[in-house]
């Protein structure tokens, strides 16, 4: 589990496509510090496991399975990527749950300024725009935000100038793609309320009840 706050960028050093999957070596510092064989590392929001690392670089080896749904397969030598370590039970939790699976990719449309903050809109696929949520939590590329705007497929996230700084959303250009994790208590809650178990034993009301709305 990871919390959507980036620890590091780190660098591309090799990008190595096959039938297989890819085997990607990434340039870091700071993620160093406690890294092991196995070690969950969250690369651009999807959860991959160190096979190997040095005194500066860590190796992942993506499955195809990753490839299908995440940016991974036009990434490139010399690209910037959003890190961060697996959460522990003494930290904080700042940000939200984000399992590091990826739902599906969105596209970078534009930016404006609104204030201090740049807001930032972004193209989901229909059939994935249900889980996204007014004030709900998205993770984009990694980075956990807060949906700041809905119309359709179409939705926007605010980034302050300290988050701009530290993820590599400030790169992003017009028809760029990112990797996107929706909110999983709404994927929870279609999947109990689809079930026939459940049809009868989980409504509005008990989530109301209980909480959830």
């Amino acid at each position: 589990m990871f919390t959507g706050l980036i620890e590091e960028q780190g660098k591309i050093q090799s990008a190595k496509l096959s039938n297989n999957g890819m085997d990607l070596t990434i340039g870091c510092k700071n993620i160093l510090s406690d890294v092991k064989t196995g070690s969950s590392i969250c690369v651009n929001g999807a959860c991959q496991s160190v096979v190997s690392f040095n005194d500066n670089s860590i190796t992942v080896q993506v499955s195809n399975e990753t490839l299908n749904v995440t940016n991974f397969k036009s990434i490139k030598k010399g690209d910037i990527v959003n890190l961060e370590r697996a959460l522990t039970l003494n930290s904080r939790l700042d940000g939200h749950i984000v399992s590091g699976h990826i739902d599906c990719t969105a596209k970078f449309i534009r930016k404006t300024n609104d204030g201090f903050s740049q807001k930032f809109f972004f193209e989901i696929p229909s059939s994935k725009s249900k889980y996204i949520i007014y004030k709900g939590s998205v993770a984009i590329n990694g980075v956990s935000l807060t949906v700041a705007s809905i119309d359709e497929n179409i939705f926007s996230v605010e980034l302050i100038p300290l988050t701009l700084k530290e993820v590599n959303l400030s790169l992003l250009k017009s028809g760029d793609i990112v990797n996107i994790e929706t909110d999983m208590l709404s994927k929870y809650v279609e999947k109990f309320l689809s079930s026939k178990d459940n049809t009868n034993k989980i409504n509005y009301g008990f989530l109301k009840e209980n909480g959830f709305v």
